[in-house]
């Protein structure tokens, strides 16, 4: 590992990249490629920061488009690997007229749940432990088996005390956990005590943890040890909790979405690019709902090139 000096260097992302189906207005379908880490990843890439991407996909040419949308957004795929024979995820996304998304998943074949179980997986932790940043979220961990968690868990452990920070959202869907609630504390507990920075969206967590409020979240969160809290909010102010301090950020401008679709990725990417720049936490909050603004006014996860351009 005589490069991990310049590995240092490198954020990464661990997740899921889906194929997604989305009805359009005329009835039909459009495909495009999707999944939460994998979004964080694309709009982490266009702020300039060098991030790559862990995942597990096929060898068909679905999976081929991928690793070629990966490339074109410059997200390295290095710690991609592929299984012969099998398939990545597909999930079917309909629309409601608030902008808000109805998905459904067809992933329980998907070679990203054995990511940890695969032959060459310490290759992927190799890489986890040499990097600056790792970044995941609960949707990650709802993918993998008990023992593909246990060797992740001791992997991010691992690269704690080598100088990676972590950075974790939460992003809680009960479907992904088959509605077991007291496996899904049991599993977040123990990654929270792994956790640097916390970027959960409070909804979320009223609905797993009961938490009254954002600042009941934020308290939650400090009995672990982060020391630097994000709680998005929707068209609310963020709350940033750092360095003891509670600071509301509040949304530059109320837009009424067009598309929800990965606006909380947008804001995870916004805000991690900036403290990655070197900017304090309530400003990166601010640049963080800004990219977020951009998002939800353009259908689809990941807004085109131009639109982001203007903004």
């Amino acid at each position: 590992m005589s490069d991990k000096p310049a590995e240092k260097s490198r954020t990464i992302c661990v997740g899921e990249a889906v194929l997604e189906l989305k009805r359009g207005a005329d009835g039909r379908f459009a495909l495009s490629c999707g999944g939460d880490a994998f979004n964080t990843a694309v709009y982490l890439a266009r702020a300039g920061i060098d991030v790559g991407f862990a995942t597990a996909i096929g060898d068909d040419p679905f999976s081929d488009s991928i690793l070629a949308l990966a490339a074109a957004e410059n997200v390295s795929a290095n710690l991609v690997t592929r299984l012969p024979g099998r398939l990545p995820a597909l999930c079917l996304i309909e629309n409601e007229p608030t902008g808000e998304q109805r998905a459904r998943y067809w992933r329980d074949g998907a070679p990203v749940r054995e990511l940890f179980e695969l032959p060459d997986w310490m290759r992927v932790a190799e890489a986890l432990v040499a990097a600056k940043l790792i970044y995941f979220s609960g949707i990650t961990l709802s993918l993998f088996s008990t023992a593909g968690l246990g060797r992740f868990l001791a992997v991010i452990e691992v690269a704690r005390k080598e100088g990676a920070k972590v950075a974790f959202d939460g992003n809680f869907r009960p479907r992904g956990w088959n509605g077991d609630l007291p496996r899904t504390r049991t599993v977040f507990i123990e990654t929270l005590k792994r956790v640097d920075i916390a970027l959960p969206t409070y909804d979320d967590e009223a609905v797993l943890w009961g938490d009254p409020s954002p600042e009941a979240t934020v308290a939650r969160l400090q009995a672990f040890g982060i020391g630097e809290i994000v709680v998005k909010n929707g068209p609310n102010s963020a709350l940033v909790a750092v360095r003891g301090g509670l600071e509301f950020v509040p949304v530059p401008e109320v837009v009424v979405p067009v598309d929800t679709t990965a606006a909380g990725d947008g804001f995870n990417a916004g805000y991690l690019a900036a403290r990655l720049s070197g900017v304090e936490p309530a400003q990166a909050a601010g640049a963080a709902h800004r990219l977020a603004g951009d998002v939800i006014r353009h259908p689809g996860a990941l807004l085109p090139r131009t639109a982001l351009a203007m903004h």
